[in-house]
């Protein structure tokens, strides 16, 4: 009896340890079979994006050449597109929304910095450093907050990631980040602020901010009164602001009415969003979003290509 005891027990112990095993080997299936969809799945999703990219291009190029005959609508600050195995929305941000960072007064740099959220003696030293790393004699200083320095390079910047280099300039800075915010119920939120890479470019010439692109940060950097901020981005949530409209908006910008324009962007950042469509017809929980800067040629330029891609970002944020 006892050795038909000690049997049985053996047998219980061996199936339990056998049940723990498969339990295991198919939860570690499982496991892997959804990272691989999910992995399917952002790449399925990165290539409807780039697809959403390359038809916003090319409708914004036939835009140009026939504007009877366009796509999109002119002025229009996002388009979405239904394809069969999914829909993307492609956002247009013309660098014109940014300040150019080479070419920013010392006084707009500063505002700039305190609208992010810096104090009044960093702000100023942002706008120094800043002014230090695109010119030879700038007043490059010991960096935000006393940070290590270098020597300037004495050049313009060529890239608007050449920023991650300066003294003091941290990644939160320069990408943004996420503050908690408190809504009218009571309820905690994370808001993202932009960064350094939303409101500056090393693109374009002119000193005009596009009215329905730039971030509020942007305006703020202007001299635009934070009530004239409030209400421009109000009316710009309604639809694209046409340019018989400006006047009307820009009465409450104060001295920064004189730089807000719309249209005549030659280069332009397509921000695409992409969502796979399920088989029942629901949309996948997983985005991807990537993006390019795209210049527009002028049309006697000596070139066969009408489009040139300047950057394209495998990932990028988006609302």
């Amino acid at each position: 009896m006892k050795r038909r005891g000690s049997a049985l027990l053996t047998v219980l112990w061996l199936s339990a340890a056998l049940t723990v095993i498969g339990f295991s080997l198919a939860t570690t299936i499982r496991g892997e079979t959804d990272r691989t969809s999910t992995a399917l799945d952002g790449l399925r999703s990165y290539y409807l994006a780039a697809a959403g990219v390359d038809r916003a291009s090319l409708e914004a190029l036939w835009g140009l050449q026939a504007p009877g005959s366009r796509a999109i609508p002119e002025h229009a600050t996002q388009v979405t597109y239904h394809f069969a195995s999914g829909d993307v929305r492609v956002e247009f941000i013309p660098e014109t929304a940014k300040l150019n960072v080479n070419r920013a007064t010392i006084e707009d740099l500063t505002r700039l910095g305190t609208a992010l959220g810096l104090d009044e003696v960093r702000a100023d030293a942002l706008a120094h450093t800043l002014d230090g790393a695109r010119s030879p004699g700038g007043a490059g200083g010991g960096g935000i907050g006393g940070a290590p320095s270098f020597p300037s390079a004495g050049a313009s910047l060529q890239e608007i990631e050449e920023l991650l280099s300066v003294p003091g300039i941290t990644p939160e800075l320069f990408y943004g980040t996420y503050l908690p915010r408190q809504d009218e119920a009571g309820a905690v939120h994370l808001v993202r602020r932009p960064g350094l890479v939303d409101c500056l470019t090393v693109y374009g010439v002119h000193n005009d901010v596009d009215a329905n692109t730039a971030e509020p940060a942007v305006l703020a950097a202007i001299g635009m009164p934070s009530d004239g901020i409030a209400a421009l981005v109000a009316r710009r949530s309604q639809g694209p602001i046409l340019p018989d409209q400006l006047a009307s908006v820009a009465a409450t910008a104060g001295l920064a009415s004189a730089r807000l324009s719309v249209g005549g962007h030659s280069i332009v950042t397509m921000r695409a969003t992409a969502r796979l469509r399920l088989p029942d017809g629901k949309f996948c929980n997983l985005r991807r979003t990537l993006a390019a800067t795209v210049k527009y040629m002028p049309p006697n330029y000596p070139t066969d290509a009408p489009i040139h891609i300047l950057r394209w970002y495998d990932t990028a944020w988006s609302d």
